[in-house]
């Protein structure tokens, strides 16, 4: 017989039990709700934010974010903080209207031309190497300036690596074969295409990136006695030989761009320069000095200027003149004031973007020489010209300098489009020395035959 007391206790368990099923029935229907109302929210949220992108209007602050929403606002905030560091894209963003809409057509050459030539690592990364880099930097303008559709081109660039074939002997570029190679890749563009023979090639661009340019010779004597040659004269070189007054290797339109200096190697320099390190070094130079520089075929290196630096200021402790090669080369130059560019065989030298990247004042000694880019690149404001006769009064020159306004020069030296106008980067930068080219060659656009034809 069931007693008073176990009723009651019976029916406590039941109570127990239906109240915990009212209560898991209800924290269900609860968290139902709550999903669909932070469902709803987080779709009003991406519609909002596509809306604002669209519109470019500011994004609303996300303050004290749900636990339900923390995943997608912090991915959000992640794609709007790498936008605010300004993170390259892959494929650079050069517009076409700042050039004119300018439109370059690259041809792609039988590999002997170029990629061949890229088996010796040297080939991308020595002085000479512009060749390379403003070719590679050319097809990563995808969609941008380059044009796969050669009928809608402006100008043709014609990608021969001429510089690449290293003597085995001293391991300098070799470029007795740089003639038969330009006029055997014009007579194939010719006969493929029906571009050059339009205008016999004056739409069509080339690069020149050693001593004497588009003459093709390392020895000055040599290279004015050839010339340039006839097949190429119509056309456009872009060649680091420059100088202002008449010159038989400047008979041929050009364009003076620098010489190639890795920026790889420049920013790893650059993260090892000590934040706080002063530059311990006035004057510096390190290169070939020669005591005697008339060579065994009679002709006087430099133009004597460098021997005649080495005699007048070997002895002097505020010079660091150095004739050997050294692999620290370029944080010797971060630590010195001055940077002497005296002229070699050719007027140009590598030292000229190598100091102003690196914010030493460049001595330039290389009586008419053209540098390049003038237009970006203001140069009486960031460097010193001393002529050849001059030589020996280098020191008060530099005095002078110094006690007047050097710290305006090396304020100047400082602004980084200076100093990314000179560099060649694969992809290509806004400013950098491919945007150059392009400015220039935009500049040149009356020998566009599409241009010519859209007119009449």
């Amino acid at each position: 017989m069931i007693t008073q007391k176990q009723r009651r206790t019976e029916k406590s368990l039941c109570l127990k039990h239906y109240y915990k099923w009212f209560l898991c029935f209800f924290l269900t229907l609860y968290f139902l709700g709550s999903f669909f109302v932070d469902h709803d929210q987080d779709q009003d949220h991406d519609q909002d934010h596509d809306q604002r992108s669209s519109s470019s209007r500011p994004n609303p602050p996300l303050t004290n974010p749900k636990p339900k929403l923390f995943a997608s606002r912090a991915m959000f905030e992640s794609k709007l903080h790498d936008h605010k560091l300004g993170f390259a894209p892959q494929n650079p963003n050069i517009r076409t209207d700042v050039f004119n809409n300018l439109k370059i057509y690259v041809y792609d050459l039988p590999s002997k031309f170029n990629k061949d030539w890229l088996a010796n690592d040297r080939c991308s990364n020595h002085l000479f190497a512009a060749e390379v880099a403003l070719h590679k930097a050319l097809l990563s303008l995808e969609r941008d300036v380059r044009t796969e559709d050669p009928y809608e081109a402006d100008f043709f660039f014609v990608p021969v690596y001429v510089s690449c074939n290293f003597s085995t002997i001293n391991g300098f570029p070799a470029i007795g074969h740089a003639r038969t190679l330009i006029n055997d890749a014009i007579k194939l563009v010719s006969t493929k295409y029906p571009f050059w023979n339009r205008n016999n090639g004056s739409d069509h661009v080339f690069t020149a990136t050693h001593d004497f340019g588009s003459c093709f010779h390392t020895m000055e004597d040599r290279a004015i006695a050839d010339g340039v040659p006839k097949i190429l004269r119509n056309s456009i070189v872009l060649q680091t030989f420059g100088v202002t007054y008449n010159h038989p290797c400047q008979e041929v339109e050009n364009v003076v761009i620098p010489p190639y200096i890795s920026p790889e190697s420049l920013h790893k320099t650059q993260k090892n320069i000590p934040v706080t390190k002063e530059r311990d070094i006035w004057v510096f130079f390190r290169g070939k000095m020669e005591l005697h520089p008339k060579n065994i075929s009679g002709r006087f290196y430099s133009k004597r200027v460098r021997t005649n630096i080495w005699q007048s200021y070997g002895g002097d402790r505020r010079f660091y003149l150095q004739r050997q090669r050294f692999a620290g080369y370029q944080l010797e130059i971060a630590r010195s004031v001055f940077c002497l560019c005296p002229l070699g065989w050719a007027p140009w030298s590598p030292r000229l973007v190598e100091s102003v990247a690196l914010g030493c004042v460049p001595v330039v000694i290389a009586d008419g020489i053209r540098l390049p880019f003038p237009s970006a690149v203001r140069w009486p404001d960031i460097s010193l010209t001393v002529a050849e006769r001059d030589v020996g009064k280098l020191c008060e020159i530099l005095e002078h300098v110094a006690a007047t306004n050097l710290s305006v020069i090396q304020r100047n030296l400082e602004d980084p489009s200076v100093r990314r106008a000179l560099m060649f980067n694969v992809p290509s930068r806004e400013g950098d020395a491919t945007w150059q080219v392009l400015e220039a060659l935009s500049k040149k656009l009356n020998r566009s035959v599409r241009r010519s034809n859209s007119s009449l």
